[in-house]
């Protein structure tokens, strides 16, 4: 038995509010079913005559309605799963979370390995601590897609980096979930002379004759912070180039026997080796963005697109301002900055910040902190604006409400108070389009 969802908020013309639900209501079943979370709530109110058990003032309350076709829950708990979150019980020599620094928020130590918030928010998870009772809910429900990380399918080598004796092989899951007609995206995350090489080969092997019920496999490089202990260590840029050459001819044959590349490497693998990212069209439906793997490519042809929109009239935003970006990203962005700066008419400079809460090793935008780019952005002629990656901060939209919590970087600091440390309006884009939008509205 749970203890139910405690109600945040009632969105108007919703089912909550055709109920008469309130902030601070407890939710506890819906059509006689003990809800543990926003998917049982999804799945018992698909129905059409509606019974919810609500608890409120102390008091249990029964409330009825009939659902009409279309009409949203309009409801907002304030957590998506009501009996808590299913933590980790791996110990990955790699985890990021367990090389994370003191001091941050709170939520970032988290180490979560629960299925729901895959299902939910494409987080990627082990499988190694479902139980027959998880399983009879995925068989339920059919709750897919699933996101999981695999890093290895020959068992020991799995077990070696997970850092568990006891724990299932993928293999068999994998094939289960299938029977349950559930799409599983996997991820390797690569470290060297552990999993790669002929052990990579085996995994891409293993994974892809079980298409499609594994429609995509995600290959990313460990990421090591300073505050790592263990003995692995990064991929140079030579190693990275080896695994674009070993996973290439793989992604060749897919698309020959699938006509998808169905294995996918992350941006990083690219950008450390020099190389080229591929064309959109080789990573199809973009099956794993939320994952680093193609969001390059979707820069660069959202600033291609937008170079051609300009014609030699429309120079004249006539705007200095300063980009901040990731060390690794940086001689990209520095070129596509300057061909921006031709055809707009803007002066868009472009500053690489060295992370020095995570140490060097960690060269991505996504995990700069706001010290961090105060400090290289300090005592420096900045223009007009500075502009931010969006991915900086944690639950970011462009043209969030007055009211909303505004967002904040890793070391817990807003828009806001980066531009009061700086003495510089300070605004945030993902696209070189919003870039281009942020300068119109200054001029």
């Amino acid at each position: 038995m749970t203890t139910g969802g405690i109600v945040s908020a009632v969105l108007p013309d919703g089912l909550g509010a055709a109920l008469g639900l309130r902030p601070g209501d407890v939710l506890l079943e819906v059509n006689g079913q003990w809800v543990r979370d926003v998917l049982d709530v999804q799945f018992y109110a698909a129905d059409e005559d509606l019974e919810f058990l609500v608890e409120r003032d102390g008091q249990r309350v029964r409330m009825q309605v009939e659902r009409e076709y279309g009409v949203p829950l309009g409801i907002d708990f304030e957590s998506p799963t009501f009996d808590g979150m299913r933590s980790c019980g791996n110990h990955c020599e790699f985890c990021f979370v367990a090389q994370m620094p003191r001091g941050l928020r709170r939520s970032l130590y988290v180490r979560d390995d629960d299925y729901r918030y895959s299902v939910l928010y494409g987080s990627f998870i082990t499988l190694t601590n479902l139980i027959e009772e998880d399983w009879a809910r995925l068989e339920e429900q059919r709750l897919s897609p699933l996101y999981v990380s695999v890093h290895a399918t020959d068992p020991a080598l799995r077990r070696r980096l997970l850092g568990r004796e006891k724990i299932p092989d993928v293999l068999p899951q994998i094939d289960r979930l299938a029977e349950l007609g559930i799409e599983v995206h996997t991820q390797v995350v690569l470290t060297p002379g552990v999993n790669d090489g002929e052990h990579l080969d085996d995994t891409i092997r293993a994974l892809a004759v079980r298409y499609p019920a594994v429609s995509s496999i995600g290959v990313v490089p460990v990421g090591l912070t300073r505050h790592h202990r263990g003995q692995c260590r990064s991929y140079t840029s030579v190693e990275a180039r080896e695994v674009v050459e070993q996973v290439s001819p793989w992604q060749a044959r897919f698309r020959q026997e699938h006509g998808v590349s169905l294995v996918y490497l992350a941006d990083e693998w690219y950008l450390l080796a020099g190389m080229d990212v591929p064309p959109d069209n080789a990573y199809d439906e973009y099956p794993q963005i939320e994952n680093g793997i193609g969001l390059v490519r979707q820069f660069v042809d959202d600033c291609r697109d937008l170079e051609q929109r300009f014609s030699p009239g429309d120079a004249t935003l006539g705007t200095r301002c300063t980009m901040a970006c990731g060390t690794l990203i940086a001689p990209l962005m520095t070129q596509l900055a300057d061909g921006m700066s031709r055809v707009c008419g803007a002066q868009i400079g472009v500053v690489p910040v060295e992370n020095q809460l995570f140490g060097p090793s960690v060269t991505v935008s996504g995990l700069l902190s706001g010290k961090d780019v105060i400090c290289a952005l300090a005592d420096r002629d900045l223009g007009e604006l500075v502009l931010l990656p969006q991915a900086m901060f944690a639950d970011y939209t462009p043209g969030q409400d007055d009211g909303a919590e505004p967002a904040r970087t890793l070391d817990d600091l807003t828009v806001d108070e980066i531009s009061a440390r700086l003495g510089c309006p300070v605004a945030v884009a993902g696209w070189m389009s919003e870039v281009c939008e942020v300068l119109k509205e200054g001029t």
